[in-house]
């Protein structure tokens, strides 16, 4: 066969292995992984049957084998690196290697893996997940993406912008949280990412956002399929900390296999529809929730199965109000709030009482953490807990927690330098019914040390629940 029959083989096997319709993109970043400034003279575009069989009859094949190596796999993922310009014709020659092995059956071969229908869901960050790798300039308009699928792996709706760190929009100077490009979502706008999932099981997503708007602004957040395909809100009209940018939190039910994850701001009664807030660092998680045990009637007491917390974030991750009916980023846990939310923290930037966890509640009387456990009527019941600060200049004479069941309740001072601490106790009673609440809210408001206005509030942590029936009363018999 000659050198363009052997590239239309190519193209027929692998349109036959990757059926999909991949359009030319940027490649797939990994975790952690920056975009580059400029490809230069690489090829560095992801592989579909389709891309390749357009791009036959003289014109150069887009798509490369790994530097040195053919690498089989199954049916999965796999990273590739820049093949330089001088050495793209051995690699075209591997690539119908390759692709020969596969249309005898030795072999079957994943030849470039950064076009994938959908995003993997496993921990990390979503592809292009803080939006580094831009649009195209001729599929804007100024800042405004013109484009529905301008931004590599997001699909985006309405009035949206591609912003960068330091650019002003009127009197504000923008910023973001990672790297150096957001996106903001104008009035009736949305983003979207396909993600592949695993059927039955139940995932966390983060994603960091600001407000640039007075108005009271409200994000909606959603999985199709999904529960009703009904979006839950998130209210983030309040801001916790003093750089205006929150992590925010939300779970889901994988309902099918691919699903599609959707962020939507509605109208907000703005005057102007490019108002809107601005969104990065969006990541997801697989939760595992673990079980109660004898040991401790609690699920996820210790607080150890929670959303993703991007590294380096230094303001932890919010999780909204949850009730009984949705999924919660905090397995065995509820946020019962209106409109406000607790802080989920981690060792790595803040001081925890126990392993590598805690909550802090930083909303005062507004919102409570609650947990509601099976029980049987009559038990003795000990609630152990333990409540200090975070070590991030939160300090007050004292705090107070208040822990509450349905059949009693306590308040636990804690006298906090801001320095890290924390205090063991218990609150025993009789359970009363077959379910009993768990519930922990602060009495108080605060705020850190520094004058910078960051909401803050004590820690609560290693929380465990015991209950021991009563024997029941022996007739004597004569």
């Amino acid at each position: 066969t000659t050198h363009s029959e052997r590239h239309l083989d190519l193209a027929r096997a692998c349109r036959c292995a990757f059926p999909g319709r991949h359009e030319p993109t940027t490649p797939t970043p990994t975790q952690g992984e920056r975009a580059p400034a400029d490809h230069g003279n690489q090829w560095n575009l992801p592989f579909g049957g389709a891309q390749l069989a357009r791009r036959l009859n003289g014109r150069p094949i887009r798509c490369h084998l790994p530097d040195g190596q053919v690498t089989p796999c199954s049916c999965s993922t796999a990273v590739f690196h820049p093949v330089p310009k001088q050495r793209r014709e051995l690699y075209i020659d591997r690539l119908v290697i390759a692709g020969e092995m596969m249309l005898n059956g030795a072999l079957f071969l994943l030849v470039c893996a950064a076009a994938r229908a959908a995003a993997s869901g496993g921990d990390g960050p979503l592809l292009n997940g803080n939006f580094e790798y831009a649009p195209n300039r001729s599929q804007m308009n100024g800042t405004r993406v013109m484009a529905p699928n301008a931004i590599p792996y997001w699909k985006v709706t309405g009035f949206v912008e591609y912003i960068e760190s330091g650019a002003r929009q009127g009197d504000m100077v923008l910023t973001v949280p990672e790297g150096r490009h957001a996106v903001q979502l104008g009035t009736e706008s949305s983003i979207r990412q396909q993600l592949s999932v695993t059927r039955g099981k139940y995932y966390s997503i983060t994603f960091s956002a600001a407000r640039t708007c007075a108005q009271s602004e409200r994000l909606k957040v959603s999985v199709v399929p999904g529960d009703d395909d009904v979006a839950d809100e998130l209210p983030i009209q309040t801001v916790y900390t003093s750089s205006g940018w929150d992590s925010y939190s939300w779970a889901f039910k994988a309902k099918q296999g691919v699903v599609s994850f959707i962020i939507h701001h509605g109208d907000d009664h703005a005057e102007d529809p490019a108002c809107g807030p601005i969104i990065d660092c969006v990541a997801i998680r697989a939760l595992n929730p673990p079980r109660a045990t004898p040991h401790n009637m609690l699920i996820n007491g210790d607080f150890e199965e929670g959303p993703y917390i991007t590294p380096g974030s230094p303001w932890g991750v919010l999780v909204p109000p949850i009730d009984e009916d949705d999924t919660s980023p905090l397995p065995g846990w509820m946020v019962m709030s209106y409109s406000k939310v607790v802080k989920y923290i981690d060792s790595a930037h803040f001081r925890v009482p126990h392993g590598a966890r805690a909550v802090e509640l930083v909303a005062g009387l507004e919102v409570a953490l609650v947990q509601e456990v099976a029980t049987v009527p009559g038990s003795s019941c000990r609630l152990q807990f333990s409540v200090g600060d975070a070590a991030n200049g939160c300090a007050a004479s004292p705090m107070r927690v208040q822990v509450a069941t349905a059949r009693g309740s306590k308040s636990v001072p804690y006298n906090s330098k801001g320095t890290g601490g924390y205090t063991r106790d218990a609150l025993d009673f009789t359970a009363d019914g077959n379910s009993t609440r768990v519930v922990f809210y602060s009495s108080g408001y605060h705020t850190t040390s520094d004058g910078s206005g960051t909401l803050c509030g004590p820690v609560v942590d290693d929380v465990s629940l015991v209950c021991v029936s009563r024997p029941h009363a022996r007739r004597l018999l004569r």
